[in-house]
C-alpha cells in the first residue's frame, strides 16, 4: 500500500501543476515541486519574459529565492 500511495501523491502534484510561468502573476501564492515534494513555497516575486526562471518571495523571514524551469522544479498554484 505504501508505494501505491507514493504514486498517487505524485500524480496529484503533478495534476495541478502550472507549464507556463509566464502566465503567473506577482503576488500570486505558489509551491515550488520537486520529485513530488514541496520545496518552497510564498509569493510570486517576478517571471522572466522567458516565463523560464521565477524569483519567490518564501513565507516566513527569508530572502527572494530564484527558480528556473532546468532545474527540474514544478510550480503549483497553492
Amino acid at each position: 500500500m505504501k508505494a501505491r500511495g507514493a504514486v498517487l501523491s505524485r500524480r496529484m502534484a503533478h495534476a495541478g501543476t502550472v507549464s507556463d510561468w509566464g502566465s503567473l502573476k506577482a503576488g500570486e501564492r505558489v509551491e515550488i515541486l520537486k520529485h513530488a515534494h514541496v520545496v518552497a513555497a510564498g509569493e510570486v516575486e517576478e517571471v522572466s519574459r522567458s516565463g523560464n526562471v521565477l524569483w519567490l518571495v518564501p513565507t516566513g523571514p527569508s530572502e527572494a529565492q530564484l527558480f528556473m524551469k532546468s532545474d527540474g522544479v514544478q510550480v503549483r498554484r497553492a
